[in-house]
């Protein structure tokens, strides 16, 4: 037996690549922008958001390293001990790729080491309601 091949799909008079479609449905961000999110200025405005009725959770309840919102607190304290949010952790101490250090590679500049960044699990005030 050989591969099997997609023989039609329901709008195929579009012709769209529907393996892309596919792979870019649960997109989230990127490693390299989840560390301009982590910076101070950034991080204050994520995680203090006004409430947004179309995001989960009213947008109160936010995983600054995930990127993900959560319906509650209970859930979000549940997230942070899963293998996914430690492995995201992980990811995240290495310094983002930079264009001086692909020049340095590239031999236009003398070697330095890679950085690793400290990222611990966000902190989480309590609601006193």
């Amino acid at each position: 037996m050989g591969k099997s091949k997609q023989s039609g799909n329901h709008n195929s008079d579009k012709k769209k690549n529907i393996s892309k479609l596919w792979k870019t449905k649960r997109r989230t961000k990127d490693l390299d922008q989840i560390h301009t999110d982590m910076r101070p200025d950034q991080a204050a405005k994520l995680l203090k958001q006004d409430v947004d009725f179309d995001v989960t959770g009213c947008a109160q309840h936010y995983c600054l390293h995930c990127a993900r919102y959560f319906v509650d607190l209970k859930s979000m304290k549940e997230h942070f001990k899963t293998k996914l949010h430690k492995k995201r952790l992980k990811k995240l101490r290495d310094e983002p790729y930079t264009q001086a250090e692909a020049e340095r590679a590239a031999g236009m500049g003398s070697y330095i080491p890679h950085k690793k960044v400290e990222v611990q699990t966000q902190p989480v005030e309590e609601d006193m309601d």
